[in-house]
């Protein structure tokens, strides 16, 4: 089927003009829906697969959560938010969530303090760069399972290598798996131990692009390594760390697999004293009770506990760039030029000195008053 358009105007003898129509063809029409449509077409496959793996289990998830759902028994009644609140009643859902919170915290501040001084260093000049950077990244390529096992092994309370050290400087053996604290601190340690090459990796591509101009002007101004690193390095990779936080942040929040493998029984303890939230929906719906309304409900408050913190991130992220003088770095950088081929200008006025030769005049800028004068 054609479709007619106006064409030019049929200038008859008698009236006004009349217009002419043309025939567009298919393969004309073809060409315009392949303008219109082959942008959405080609990024369709990520949207398409987020609605299959992230969109689809979070409704469903959410449907499970208003009925009784049972593991061997099914799908039950309708019973709307009686799983929330039979969640929230129970003490050892707020024991998890704060175990959740005290493990996130010990693991993800040294964390990002930790992943900055280490891609500090590899920033350097350093031999054998790729070896160092490489082997930071070790770390995070063995299986979460084999460094909780190797972490148990080395926080064992009667002949753990840790207690073992500890005792040759006098100090008591910890008890890593009965105390809370403790546990909480060994337990981060393995997630430092896992992640925190990766973050290093992730800074040290952000510090590689920020302009070597900066430094050179800071080093002419008599900036030392630790003023450069404060005063330049930090407030250009800004972006970064917030980026490395907000993710840290919805990783330490997940935690699981350090946690389960802790111990033989997996179960946070005897006293759930290292049992998170997401060890405890586990434990929720395999466990005895086998309730999967229950467990989705944990799901969904765990969602929502992520999504607050990330907004409050989102809202310190935008009142930072929003302060951040944005329009004044295209001169900061123009002023450590400037700084930089002065700096060049008198090196070489140096040299030729010491050879006798005449002395080189720094050019003038473009649109400097001697050219104005000149025009």
């Amino acid at each position: 089927m054609s479709v007619l358009t106006p064409t030019q105007p049929n200038q008859g003898l008698d009236g006004p003009p009349r217009p002419t129509a043309r025939r567009v063809g298919f393969s004309q029409r073809l060409g315009r829906w392949d303008v219109k449509l082959s942008p959405y077409l080609y990024i369709s496959p990520f949207f398409i697969l987020f609605a299959v793996t992230g969109l689809f289990p979070l409704a469903y998830t959410a449907f499970v959560s208003v009925h009784e759902w049972n593991l061997l028994g099914g799908q039950g009644e309708f019973v709307g938010f009686q799983n929330f609140v039979d969640v929230l009643a129970q003490p050892t859902f707020w024991k998890s969530l704060r175990n959740t919170f005290s493990i996130f915290v010990l693991s993800s501040v040294p964390q990002v303090i930790c992943a900055i001084i280490i891609a500090a260093l590899l920033d350097q000049n350093l031999r054998a760069a790729t070896f160092w950077r490489m082997g930071v990244l070790l770390p995070y390529v063995v299986a979460p399972i084999a460094v909780s096992l190797i972490f148990g092994r080395l926080f064992a309370d009667q002949y753990g290598l840790i207690n073992g050290l500890l005792g040759v400087i006098g100090v008591d053996p910890i008890r890593w798996h009965a105390d809370a604290f403790a546990s909480h601190v060994a337990i981060a340690s393995m997630v430092n131990f896992r992640w925190t090459g990766y973050n290093a990796l992730i800074f040290l591509a952000a510090m590689q692009a920020v302009p070597r101009e900066l430094y050179e002007a800071a080093i002419i101004d008599g900036a030392g390594r630790f003023r450069q690193f404060f005063s330049v390095t930090v407030p250009q990779i800004r972006a970064t760390i917030i980026f490395v936080i907000i993710t840290s942040t919805i990783g330490g929040l997940q935690i699981f697999d350090e946690v389960r493998a802790f111990d033989a029984q997996g179960l946070g303890g005897a006293d759930r004293q290292w049992m998170t939230t997401v060890l405890y929906l586990y434990d929720v719906a395999w466990g005895n009770q086998k309730n999967f309304g229950r467990a989705a409900a944990i799901a969904w408050i765990l969602f929502i506990v992520i999504l607050l913190i990330g907004l409050v991130n989102f809202a310190i992220t935008r009142s930072i760039s929003t302060s951040g003088p944005s329009k004044k770095a295209p001169r900061a950088v123009q002023r450590a030029r400037r700084k930089a081929a002065a700096a060049a200008v008198r090196a070489q006025n140096a040299s030729r000195q010491r050879t006798g030769t005449p002395p080189r005049r720094p050019s003038a800028p473009t649109g400097a008053p001697n050219e104005r004068k000149k025009r």
